[in-house]
C-alpha cells in the first residue's frame, strides 16, 4: 500500500533538481555564464551550419557530417542548459516527472548520436586518407546519408528500454536528486528496491556504446597515422594531420569525461565530481567544438568568413532580398531574447537585494 502511494506521488509532483547549491548571488552570475556559454554555443554551431549551407566548396561528405555534429551539438546542449538556466533562479527547484524523464531520454539519446557521429566521421576521414582514389565511389551521397539516418536512429532507440523500465520504478526517500539534470545514477539511488537487473542492462549497454565506437576510432586513426606517416610531402602530411587533429581532440574531450560516468550508473562518484565531468562533456565541449573545428581547418575559416562578412560588406550583395529580410528578422528576435534575459536577472537580482535589505532592518529592529 505504501509503493502505491508513493509510486501515485511520484507523477504528480516529480523531483527537486539540486542543482549547485550556493548562495544567490553566485546562483544570478552562474546564471549570467552559462547563459553567454549558451548564446556562444548556438552561435558557433549554427555558424558552422550556415557557412557548410551556404558555401559549395564545403558540399563534401566530410562536412556534410561536421554540419550534422554541429547541429546534434545544437540540440545536445539545448537538452539540459535551458533548465539549467531556470533551475538557478528558481525557489522550489522541481522538475516534474514526465519533464525528468524527457530530459534523460533525449540527454542521453543524443549523446549516444554523438558516439554514433564520432564513429562515421572516423571512418569518413580513413577512406578520405588511406583510400583517396576510392573515396568518390564509396562515400557517395546516398552512402552519407545512410550513416546520418542511422545515427539518429540509433542514437535514440538505444537507451529507450532502460529508460523506459527505469520509470517504471517505484521512487521513496527525499526525492531529491543532487544534480543539475535528470541522471540514472542519482535517479536509481532513490528507487525503493535495488534494481539491479536495471543497472546490469544500463552498464552493458553504455559499455557497448562507449567502448566500440572508442577502439574503432583508435583502431582507424592508427591506420590512418601509418599511411601519413607514408606521404613524401611536408605540406601533405600537415594537411592530414590539421584535418584529423580537430577531430580527434573533440574525441578526446568527450570521451576522455564520459567514460568515467556512465559505465556503472551507480558507482560511488561524489556528487561534485558527476557534476562537474557531466558539465565538462554537457556544455563545454559542445562550446569549445566550434572553435576546434574552425581553427584547425582553412576551409571551414574561409567559409565563416565568407558567411560573417568579414572580409568585405560586398558579400551581401549576392544574398536575396528575402534573405536580408530573413537575417534582419533573426537578428532582432535574438537581441529581443538577451534583452528579455537580462531584464529577468536584473529583476531578479533586484528582488533579492530588496528582500535582503528588508531581513536586515528587521533583525536590527
Amino acid at each position: 500500500m505504501n509503493i502505491i502511494n508513493t509510486n501515485s506521488f511520484n507523477n504528480t509532483a516529480g523531483f527537486i533538481v539540486l542543482g549547485f547549491p550556493c548562495s544567490r548571488e553566485i546562483q544570478i552570475f552562474l546564471f549570467v555564464l552559462f547563459f553567454i556559454i549558451y548564446i556562444l554555443t548556438l552561435i558557433g554551431n549554427g555558424s558552422i551550419i550556415c557557412a557548410v549551407h551556404w558555401d559549395q566548396r564545403l558540399h563534401s561528405p566530410m562536412y556534410i557530417l561536421l554540419a550534422n555534429f554541429s547541429f546534434l551539438e545544437i540540440w545536445y546542449v539545448t537538452s539540459t542548459v535551458p533548465n539549467m538556466l531556470v533551475n538557478f533562479l528558481s525557489e522550489t527547484k522541481t522538475i516534474s516527472f514526465s519533464g525528468c524523464f524527457l530530459q534523460f531520454y533525449f540527454f542521453f539519446s543524443l549523446g549516444a548520436t554523438e558516439c554514433f557521429f564520432l564513429a562515421i566521421m572516423a571512418f569518413d576521414r580513413y577512406l578520405a586518407i588511406c583510400r583517396p582514389l576510392h573515396y568518390p565511389t564509396i562515400m557517395t551521397g546516398h552512402l552519407c546519408t545512410c550513416l546520418v539516418v542511422n545515427c539518429w536512429l540509433f542514437g535514440f532507440l538505444w537507451f529507450l528500454v532502460p529508460i523506459i523500465l527505469i520509470s517504471q520504478l517505484s521512487f521513496c526517500g527525499s526525492k531529491v536528486i543532487d544534480h543539475f539534470l535528470c541522471d540514472p545514477g542519482p535517479l536509481l539511488a532513490l528507487t525503493c528496491t535495488r534494481a539491479s537487473l536495471i543497472e546490469f542492462t544500463c552498464s552493458i549497454l553504455s559499455s557497448l556504446l562507449l567502448f566500440v565506437p572508442f577502439i574503432y576510432i583508435m583502431e582507424t586513426y592508427a591506420l590512418v597515422l601509418r599511411a601519413v606517416l607514408k606521404v613524401p610531402s611536408a605540406a601533405g602530411r600537415y594537411k592530414a594531420f590539421s584535418t584529423c587533429g580537430s577531430h580527434l581532440a573533440v574525441v578526446s574531450l568527450f570521451y576522455g569525461s564520459v567514460m568515467v560516468m556512465y559505465v556503472k550508473p551507480t558507482a560511488g562518484h561524489e556528487a561534485g565530481t558527476q557534476k562537474t565531468v557531466t558539465l565538462f562533456y554537457s556544455v563545454v565541449t559542445p562550446f569549445l567544438n566550434p572553435l576546434i573545428y574552425s581553427l584547425r581547418n582553412k576551409e571551414v575559416k574561409d567559409a565563416l568568413r565568407k558567411f560573417l562578412k568579414i572580409t568585405s560588406l560586398q558579400n551581401f550583395s549576392h544574398l536575396s532580398m528575402s534573405t536580408l529580410i530573413s537575417l534582419q528578422f533573426s537578428l532582432c528576435f535574438h537581441y529581443s531574447l538577451l534583452h528579455h534575459y537580462c531584464a529577468i536577472v536584473i529583476d531578479s537580482y533586484l528582488v533579492f537585494l530588496n528582500h535582503h535589505s528588508n531581513s536586515s532592518a528587521f533583525s536590527s529592529f
